[in-house]
């Protein structure tokens, strides 16, 4: 194991720690006046590129290749045909990306890659900031495309001189390349990344640094409880030698673990997010709570944990890549919106076994959930009846975001078989045959809003 993957609870965390002070830097010379608008983006800009040479290695150019691509597709292409010829581009580079991890885990006979090896290691960052990256160009790509971002338009006195058409893509470099959001962090549209870029912001308080300095100390405590329970309580030997009703109590306790890396790691996203300034509230500045001047914050452990809703959970999860989904996917489908929606996410994700297993298993479960809960809100029921009624899916939601979590993250055909097989997919089976016998219910009903009214998300 290298020094970098044993430190902390994930391979990116040491690198964002280590952007910290960078990102306070940025806000103090921002508020300080030290720095013009160009500056700024120079200095995001380069930040984010020395960011991604230091955690990829020479996979950077992976990520690089495609960012400077498509900023020339943005800036040559017609804003009705740019958002088509980004989004095919970007999903392509990709796609190809995550074959190469297909050819390395399944046809080099090489380990996966939360193996040891070095070059594995790298690239397994890439590919995470590559997904990022995908989130942040189709968005911006949509943002043309619908007229609310437009190009600057040269006058000839502009386009004479040689730094005009470097100073036009310097904003949507600095926007796809930007050390703050680089490895992580919520998505934020380019016109607020501009604004925030662009403005005149006050002194910086003791109080925005705290806020920053908070969730930091929250995600390094979450990471240490995450490698505590991985230790003692839920060794990843156990998911290979568990049997019978031992393989929910495995299949649990491992689900929890991934869900703490998130948690801490989606702290941290926010903690580097906040300490440069990307989320000040620009109307009322200073102001940091579950959304960062309109961005939501991805983080959201209370209902996550609490909540006895598929639905909610859904939604709750990654909160800024529902958004994403619901726009680029969800409202633009004309057919099967919901199962559209959670097949492009398995696509997003690199199209595992496990991957694809779980993103339609939740789909399912989505829709059962929504249909269970419709019957059960037209039946008339004491509060006593609700208590139980809450207790009992409360359960089944725990243990199938559970089997699901599990699906997704061990990616492979042997664990969709061993999950298959197990007494871990009985709660999910039971929320099948409740679709099942509610769907053939329901054939002479009216029909009823899609699952998705509110948009959950399907990322993990």
């Amino acid at each position: 194991m290298t020094w970098e993957q044993s430190f902390l609870f994930h391979a990116t965390a040491l690198y964002q720690l280590a952007a910290f002070p960078f990102a306070v830097l940025f806000h103090y010379l921002c508020t300080s006046k030290h720095l013009s608008t160009n500056a700024r983006y120079l200095f995001v800009l380069v930040g984010g590129v020395l960011l991604a040479c230091a955690a990829m290695g020479c996979y950077a150019l992976l990520l690089f290749i495609p960012a400077f691509c498509c900023v020339a597709v943005i800036l040559s292409a017609s804003p009705q045909q740019v958002h088509k010829r980004i989004f095919f581009f970007q999903m392509s580079w990709q796609t190809l990306c995550h074959l190469g991890l297909h050819y390395k885990e399944y046809y080099g006979q090489e380990a996966a890659c939360i193996s040891l090896d070095y070059l594995c290691f790298r690239f397994s960052i890439m590919l995470s900031v590559l997904m990022l990256m995908t989130q942040k160009v189709t968005s911006l790509a949509l943002d043309i495309h619908e007229w609310k971002v437009r190009k600057e338009s040269s006058s000839e006195e502009k386009e004479v001189s040689f730094w005009w058409p470097l100073l036009q893509a310097l904003p949507f470099c600095a926007y796809l390349l930007s050390f703050p959001t680089l490895l992580g962090g919520p998505l934020c549209s380019f016109s607020r990344f501009q604004a925030w870029i662009e403005s005149s912001r006050t002194p910086l308080l003791a109080s925005s640094f705290w806020a920053a300095a908070q969730k930091a100390l929250f995600a390094l405590t979450l990471g240490f409880l995450r490698n505590i329970m991985r230790r003692y309580v839920c060794p990843q030997d156990d998911l290979l030698t568990c049997a019978h009703l031992g393989c929910v109590h495995v299949m649990w306790t491992s689900a929890l673990v991934f869900r703490l890396t998130y948690y801490s790691l989606w702290m941290l996203d926010e903690s580097l997010f906040l300490a440069a300034g990307l989320g000040l509230d620009l109307g009322t500045h200073n102001q940091y709570a579950g959304t960062a001047d309109g961005v939501l914050l991805d983080t959201d452990i209370w209902t996550l944990e609490t909540t006895h809703r598929i639905a909610v959970f859904t939604r709750s999860w990654n909160r800024s890549t529902a958004q994403w989904l619901r726009r680029l996917i969800y409202q633009r489908s004309h057919s099967h919106p919901l199962l559209t929606t959670f097949a492009f996410s398995a696509w997003w994700h690199g199209l595992h076994p496990g991957q694809v297993f779980g993103f339609l298993c939740w789909a399912m479960m989505l829709e059962a959930d929504y249909r269970i809960h419709r019957f059960w809100g037209a039946i008339g029921k004491s509060q006593l009846q609700n208590r139980l009624y809450q207790t009992l899916t409360w359960c089944h939601t725990q243990l199938i975001i559970a089997y699901i979590t599990v699906a997704v993250e061990m990616r492979s055909l042997g664990v969709v078989l061993w999950l298959s097989l197990s007494c871990a997919s009985f709660p999910p089976l039971v929320y099948l045959i409740l679709l099942l016998l509610l769907a053939k219910r329901s054939v002479n009903s009216p029909t009823v809003p899609s699952s998705l009214a509110h948009f959950p998300s399907s990322g993990t």
